[in-house]
């Protein structure tokens, strides 16, 4: 996995402008109704997607970038952040009911996705959740980036398709694949 730390760096000063709160409200939403009681983000940045959540929660957000963890820790002082990459998670098995990833999938090279799914599926106690762009067959968008088709990614673990959707717009902009699945 090519791991640009300058790229990293600037995007995570500018992801105070990305903050979509509609979103972030849904997580929060949807893991509370799934009666889920802690939360865990891959690919967290400066941690804007968690930071609705109650402090009745776990939560738990996982980064490459020292940078993003550094603000994601400044801005909700209430969570467990860590430095780690989605191919080597550190948690314990199924210690996370809730784990997900928001428009981190289209930025791995294949092989650190089939290792970060496998991962996911480890730590995740119940539900797994990807937000992410989305394209039937897959296919490339520059150098750096690939339309993801995750519900094909998912067709050999023990999980229950719950949704496979794209989000509405007043909730995610850019449309991204929501794929929700419960873990059997």
């Amino acid at each position: 996995m090519n791991y640009n730390e300058e790229f990293w760096n600037k995007y995570s000063d500018e992801n105070e402008e990305r903050y979509n709160e509609e979103f972030s409200k849904f997580v929060r939403d949807l893991a509370t109704s799934l009666r889920c009681t802690s939360v865990l983000e891959i690919g967290c940045g400066t941690g804007i997607d968690l930071r609705l959540f109650p402090d009745t929660f776990q939560i738990h957000g996982v980064d490459l970038n020292d940078h993003a963890l550094d603000i994601a820790k400044e801005k909700l002082g209430i969570a467990d952040f860590k430095k780690g990459t989605i191919a080597e998670l550190p948690f314990e098995d199924a210690s996370v009911d809730f784990v997900f990833t928001h428009g981190l999938m289209s930025y791995l090279d294949d092989q650190t996705l089939e290792k970060g799914i496998s991962e996911m599926y480890r730590v995740a106690g119940k539900y797994i959740m990807n937000c992410e762009k989305f394209e039937e067959n897959e296919k490339s968008i520059d150098e750096n980036h690939k339309f993801r088709n995750m519900k094909k990614r998912w067709l050999d673990y023990k999980v229950k398709l719950v949704s496979n959707v794209d989000m509405h717009e007043d909730i995610e902009p850019e449309k991204p694949r929501f794929t929700l699945l419960k873990k059997l």
